[in-house]
């Protein structure tokens, strides 16, 4: 399967759980993150074993210093990610919320309602932890790493 063909069915399968997400109760999204943080602290050390796998072959490619250190990952960090998705389980759910409402001289009465984003795809090199910011962030937070919109 080419990369192009790999992507094209990520997107897909995504855009197909995009819809179910955006249905479901803001307790299930919560109890889900929840979930995926327990589930990183759960596997400090294999995430640790991988990161050595990708830091080797980092030097071996000849990344810089820099690069090195953002793809590093210790326990310390990924503690991190875990407490930054764990962070996000405790914010406002955004979904449905009302955000203004405009009444016309006609009397016709425009809201503003908070809707899923829907599919983003993210683009990034060596910040392993940018992946679960972007994993939880997807259902209207602020996301700090300014991802673009793909159509």
């Amino acid at each position: 399967m080419s990369l192009q063909d790999t992507m094209n069915a990520l997107g897909q399968s995504a855009r197909a759980a995009a819809h179910t997400l955006s249905l479901a109760p803001s307790s299930q999204k919560r109890d889900a993150l929840h979930a995926a943080a327990a589930a990183i602290r759960a596997r400090v050390a294999d995430i640790v074993a991988a990161n050595e796998i990708d830091m080797a072959a980092g030097s071996e490619k000849g990344l810089s210093k820099a690069m090195l250190d953002r793809l590093l990952l210790t326990p310390d960090r990924i503690e991190g990610m875990a407490a930054g998705v764990a962070s996000v389980a405790e914010l406002d759910d955004p979904v449905g919320k009302e955000l203004s409402v405009v009444h016309r001289p006609n009397g016709l009465r425009i809201r503003q309602v908070a809707v899923p984003l829907g599919v983003i795809g993210i683009i990034y090199e060596s910040r392993p932890n940018v992946t679960a910011d972007a994993a939880a962030l997807p259902e209207g937070g602020q996301c700090r790493h300014s991802p673009r919109r793909l159509r």
